[in-house]
This record gives C-alpha cells, structure tokens and sequence, in this order.
C-alpha cells in the first residue's frame, strides 16, 4: 500500500446514455481492461470499479450502465437505480456524450445531474470527425446546458486527450489515504468477470441475432496450481435463441468460448478450462430470483 501523506484518493462516476463509448474510456483511462464493450445497448449492467494508482493520486473510476428510457422491466429499473446512486455518491462525475450529438436520452441523464457535485463533460469518439473545427460551436452550445466544471473533447478508442483529462481529474481527489493496494484495477471478483468476458463475446458474434434479454452467469469457478477450470450458463429468454447461440455443429458457442477464455487467459495470467452451457428462463429479466442471483437485486 502507498504511503504518502499528501496522497489523494477519490470516486469518479462515468454516465451517459448506452452506446457512448463509457466502458472504452474506462478501460483506456487505467489501461486494462475490465469493463466489457461492445455496440449493443445494455452492455454493462452493473457497476464497475476500474482503479488508476500513480504516485500521487489513486483514481476510482465507476463505469456504469448506459441510462435505459427503453425495455422497461426489473432489470432496466435496478441499472437505472445504479446511476442514480452513483451520481450522489462521488466526488466528480464524468458525463459523456458523442460528438456532434446530444439527444433526448442525453438530455434525460443531464437533468439527473446537480451542482452539489462538479461535472465534467467529455465529448467521446472525436477520432470519427473529419473537420475537429466543428467542435468550437457544439461545445459552446452543450456549456450553456449546464453548470459543466470543463469540457473536455477525447477519442477513448484512440487514447486522443486521456492524459489531459485525468490532470483535469486530479485537482478534484480529496486527500485520502488510497482504498485499493497500487497493482489492483478493479473490485470485482474473478468469477465476475469471467462471466462478463462471455457476455462479451456473445454480445459482439451474434450481433442483432440476440435480444438486449440474455445473460450470463459462473456456475463454478475452481483455481488449481495450473489452471482455472471455469463453467458458466448463458441465460436466454426464448427456446428459438438456444439453436441460434449454439450454431450449427455448436460452431458459434465454440467460437464463444475460445474468444473469451483467451481474454480470461490473459487477464488472469493462468491457463483456462472453460465450459459453457445455454439454458432457457423465460421472463428471467423480470424475475427478482434470477436479477439477484446475477447481482442486479
């Protein structure tokens, strides 16, 4: 653990609606990843802590899910319940939008925001912009929404303006001893995060052939000198979604598998025996056993 007196330690809410790059930015801004992406909405749905510790300063990001005004069901209502909380509960927010776009949903997370804690605005994925000199008049227009601390343009794909935007951060960690030991990037478990890695991989190789309602969850998790031998459900809503996922010879799940026990692999530095089953649990979104069995109760 560091000991420094002069250290500083404090909590950063990353929000925004779904899809505007926030589990990028995350993974980027402490250079690991933990936080899974992918171009569906609903990827993240809980919160995530990812933790930056320098000499000075131990930064304790909160990637949280994309505030959900579609699919109304128990799920979307506890995700919407972690933004809430976690706006009230840091000592800065990063709000994050696309740039060149501010829409109805956006608007919906802004009204959330408050004055009683400094919000950052941070215009993502300005790396898809031919003329960065159509900036100066959008960012003139989103300062007069809000009370913004800074306005920050950055590419979290790209890494453009990263470095800049965590010594905007900085100034605003209280002096604090820090929370988590200098080599941890995050407070969840393993077992999470094994789970997360093929909720990725489905997410990414199905595409628009899977519904926003599957999930996945780690039914066992065993670490042996050699090996972790990891076994997982993904949970779908339909008997139709089964055959899909699976593929024709178990191809697609195969392919599943083999992505995200490579990414395991190498975010756990030891050798992975995976296994993965699917099974059908109707109305599973909705259910308060299954949400809490997943985390979301």
């Amino acid at each position: 653990m560091l000991a420094n007196m002069h250290f500083h330690t404090g909590y950063i809410a990353i929000v925004g609606r779904p899809n505007v790059g926030k589990s990028t930015l995350l993974n980027n801004l402490i250079q690991q990843k933990v936080s899974i992406t992918s171009r569906k909405a609903q990827t993240t749905r809980h919160s995530i802590n990812g933790i930056l510790t320098d000499q000075h300063s131990q930064f304790i990001f909160v990637d949280t899910p994309g505030f959900q005004t579609q699919y109304r069901n128990r799920m979307n209502a506890a995700m919407n319940r972690v933004v809430s909380h976690c706006i009230s509960d840091v000592d800065l927010v990063l709000f994050v939008i696309e740039a060149m776009h501010f829409n109805e949903c956006d608007q919906q997370v802004l009204n959330l925001l408050s004055d009683s804690v400094p919000v950052v605005l941070v215009i993502n994925k300005i790396d898809r912009l031919q003329d960065k000199n159509r900036l100066l008049p959008f960012l003139d227009a989103m300062a007069k929404k809000f009370s913004f601390t800074a306005l920050l343009p950055v590419s979290g794909n790209n890494k453009e303006q990263l470095s800049e935007l965590i010594e905007t951060i900085r100034p605003f960690l209280p002096e604090n001893p820090p929370v988590y030991d200098v080599d941890e990037i995050t407070d969840k478990s393993e077992r999470f995060i094994a789970a997360e890695f093929v909720r990725e991989k489905l997410f990414r190789l199905m595409g628009d052939e899977l519904p926003y309602s599957a999930s996945v969850v780690t039914e066992k998790f065993v670490e042996t000198e050699r090996l972790y031998e990891i076994h997982v459900i993904i949970l779908i809503d339909r008997p139709g979604q089964k055959a899909i996922i699976i593929g024709k010879n178990g191809e697609k799940l195969k392919l599943i598998g083999s992505q995200a026990r490579k990414d395991m692999e190498r975010v756990f530095g030891k050798k992975v025996f995976l296994r993965i089953w699917v099974k059908v649990r109707s109305g599973w979104a909705d259910n308060v056993n299954v949400l809490r069995q997943l985390g979301h109760e």
